[in-house]
């Protein structure tokens, strides 16, 4: 069991369209990210061995596509986010290239986060993001405030959905679902290089075709390091036969439980959860968000004089609990272990997620939270709370991915 994290409150008219599809077969619904999708569609074991070993297909409707326009859009949102835009390499139609993005305010402070992709070639370049349902609202309209005399405007891509496809055998999935890609340079589709999207179009069993947009994501890590994940962007009226397509071959239909399980074994911090607007982008532990040479953004002094002076005094960090009597829950408080330099402070450490997993018939406590230390040495620290104690650790997954 996972305990809540991102299921934040949605209204049950927004419901993906995945999910409307599905919602009268039975099945349970949960909010998730800002919207309502499926909870599970089989038991915890079988989907976390498709998650953590096979291939599994999820919902990623909670997904809002945004596209940026105008003749400064290029020179406006390079200067709104942490990454370089500007250097997305995306020369030939059908291909784009994309990078994970902290948007920040004057202070530094952390607003909300993103995925940009860059799209087209020199004559039809495109610029796009990827935002949360649950943060589509705020972080918009904080970029907007920032459009002054600027020829830009941000259009929401309303009419598409996504499914997910996650997992060491992701690849092999997508290969077998025997897509066509006219413009792809590689014989595989698993070839892509991360952080790449490209156009293709799938022939269903009733000689339809349905065009997509696959996308893989960069395997950036916050505290742990992240598998293989897939997005397959899709017409909403095509989410039900993608949906049928990807487990007809070999992917396992999994929801938003496992989804989130996944995600704090990998170490992946969700704004508005692990992180929110009172913090500074190291902090994080999200390096790769952060480019130091491609010139001003908002909030970039303050960026750039913690990277010179190194004065952050909390860090996010993976842990694995151990429970002696009282299981951890969100917003537990730890403690250093008697002895340690850092003395016996009243909280050295909270949690922000928490997730277990069954494993050789024990159940493993894994969590994410900021931690305070007065130096990046301590990694490998012992901490404590009243019915247990706790380890930082690099990765969650490498201490339990099962060999093959």
């Amino acid at each position: 069991m996972t305990t809540g994290t991102t299921a934040t409150v949605a209204d049950e008219r927004l419901k993906t369209p995945l999910a409307c599809v599905l919602a009268g077969t039975g099945l349970r619904m949960s909010a998730f990210r800002g919207v309502q999708t499926v909870a599970a569609l089989a038991d915890e074991a079988t989907e976390m061995a498709a998650a953590l070993d096979g291939a599994a297909v999820h919902d990623l409707g909670w997904q809002r596509r945004v596209a940026v326009t105008g003749e400064d859009r290029m020179r406006w949102l390079n200067g709104m986010v942490t990454n370089n835009v500007a250097g997305l390499n995306a020369t030939e139609a059908g291909r784009g290239a994309g990078n994970y993005n902290l948007v920040l305010n004057a202070q530094g402070r952390i607003q909300g986060d993103c995925r940009v992709w860059r799209t087209g070639d020199d004559r039809e370049e495109r610029l796009e993001l990827e935002i949360a349902a649950d943060q589509f609202a705020a972080l918009t309209g904080h970029m907007e405030r920032f459009i002054i005399m600027d020829d830009v405007e941000l259009k929401p891509l309303v009419g598409w959905t996504a499914l997910g496809v996650t997992g060491p055998k992701a690849g092999d999935v997508l290969t077998a679902l025997v897509l066509d890609v006219s413009s792809l340079a590689v014989s595989r589709l698993d070839a892509m290089p991360e952080g790449t999207s490209v156009e293709a179009r799938l022939s269903t069993v009733a000689d339809a075709e349905i065009p997509l947009l696959v996308r893989r994501e960069g395997g950036w890590s916050g505290t742990g390091r992240r598998s293989d994940h897939w997005a397959l962007w899709c017409r909403e009226e095509d989410a039900a036969a993608l949906w049928s397509a990807l487990q007809r071959v070999g992917a396992t239909a999994v929801g938003c439980e496992t989804v989130e399980r996944l995600r704090i074994l990998e170490g992946v911090p969700v704004f508005g959860v692990d992180f929110a607007g009172d913090v500074l982008p190291q902090e994080t532990a999200i390096e790769d968000a952060l480019h130091f040479a491609k010139g001003c953004y908002l909030g970039q002094e303050i960026v750039e004089r913690i990277r010179s002076r190194g004065q952050v005094h909390r860090h996010l960090r993976m842990l694995e609990i151990f429970p002696d009597g009282q299981e951890p829950t969100v917003g537990l408080e730890l403690s250093w272990e008697p002895g340690r330099a850092d003395g016996d402070a009243k909280s050295a450490a909270k949690l922000t997620s928490v997730t277990s997993l069954e494993m050789d018939g024990v159940r493993r406590w894994f969590a994410m939270g900021m931690v305070r230390v007065g130096s990046r040495e301590l990694e490998t620290g012992e901490l404590k709370y009243a019915g247990g104690r706790a380890r930082i650790v690099k990765s969650a997954l490498a201490r339990t991915r099962q060999p093959n």
